[in-house]
Order: C-alpha cells, then structure tokens, then sequence
C-alpha cells in the first residue's frame, strides 16, 4: 500500500493547489493537470496510474469521466466531491468511476485511495457503499436500462459473433469505436469479457 503511484488530476475549480499539494503530501506524482477539455490528451501523454477527476465544477466534468472510461478503460478513475451527494456519486459510477470520495478528505485518506484505486481496489467514502450496492443490486434488467440505444445495437452484433471491424462496418463506425463501446458496456454491467456479456445478452434476452 505504500507503493508510489502517478496520477493526473482534472479540475475547473480553485482545488487545483489544494488536491496536487495533498497528493504530492500522500507520495502520489502529480503527472499533470487540466480542465475537462484537455484531460484525454494529457493522460494519454502521461499514462498514469489514476486519473483524479474532481466533480464540484460542473457538468463538463462528469462528462469528462464518460468519456476517459470509453477512451483509456484500462486507467481506473477516481472522483471526489467537496460535499457527500448520493445522487453526484451514482452518476459518477454510472459514467465510469472506479471510486468515488466526498466530503472534506485528508491529504492521507485522498493519496491513500489513489494508492488504493492504482492497486485494483474499490475505495467510497463512508456511508456510499452500502447505497451504491443497493442500486447496483437491483435486478439485471433494471440496469440494462442505462445502455444507450448504440450500445444495445453493438452487443447485439457481439453476440452473433461478428469482429469489431465487421460490427464497425455494419454501424458505419470505426473499430476503435467499436471497442470502445464494449469496454464501456463491460464497465456499466460490471462484466469482464466478451464471454461473459455473451452469456449475461442472452440469459437477459438481449439478443
């Protein structure tokens, strides 16, 4: 727990000093930090071990998480918040999130989560745990609702067993979307393979 990580902070708000600082205090390397705009070129320039998206400056933000879980899925996202809504944390996870912190956050319990989230972890804050299991508890088909009507066409297509370039020329896509399309619909069922969304689309009559 005590190993190094590298994170990218995103942020619209003032926080900036305060979170690098906290971070640097907790022995995580502040590879770089941005606005929403510029977050995907910037971790994709650094690679790091997190990327640290902080939610309190607006929608732009949680619209940044969406978009790096597509892009660059296999960099854990963590979110935090200043102050402890239910309903920002859910629609964090929903959007991607790995793990999620709200609330005044001492530099060792932020640093300390990267660490966490780096290592394969998921880390909440008190309390969100239990309401973020409950919703994510429901039964299957409540939450095949949040696919959008693009993702439902492309596991439709994975499932007949056509390739990404064959699903990317039947959508008129491109295959690196295509796979980005997978990946987010792994991320929001809470699979981990092709297999596994095969089995999960036909045993909930997807295909």
């Amino acid at each position: 727990m005590n190993a190094q990580a590298s994170a990218v902070l995103v942020t619209t708000t003032r926080a900036v000093p305060h979170v690098a600082t906290a971070l640097a205090c907790g022995g995580v390397v502040v590879a770089g930090s941005t606005d929403p705009a510029g977050a995907l070129p910037l971790v994709e320039e650094h690679h790091p071990h997190v990327v640290v998206v902080e939610l309190d400056g607006g929608p732009a933000a949680l619209d940044t998480v969406a978009e790096l879980a597509v892009a660059v899925p296999q960099v854990p996202l963590l979110t935090i918040t200043a102050v402890a809504d239910h309903a920002v944390a859910l629609a964090a996870v929903r959007a991607g999130a790995t793990s999620h912190l709200a609330g005044p956050v001492a530099p060792t319990e932020l640093a300390g989560a990267v660490r966490r989230t780096a290592a394969g972890e998921v880390v909440f804050s008190p309390g969100l745990a239990d309401v973020l299991l409950e919703e994510f508890g429901r039964p299957a088909a409540e939450r095949e609702r949040q696919l959008t009507e693009r993702e439902s066409d492309v596991v439709r297509l994975v499932v007949e067993g056509l390739t990404a370039r064959q699903i990317a020329s039947r959508l008129v896509l491109s295959p690196r979307t295509v796979e980005n399309h997978v990946q987010h619909v792994l991320r929001k069922l809470h699979l981990h393979s092709r297999a596994a969304l095969v089995r999960y689309a036909i045993e909930q009559g997807l295909a």
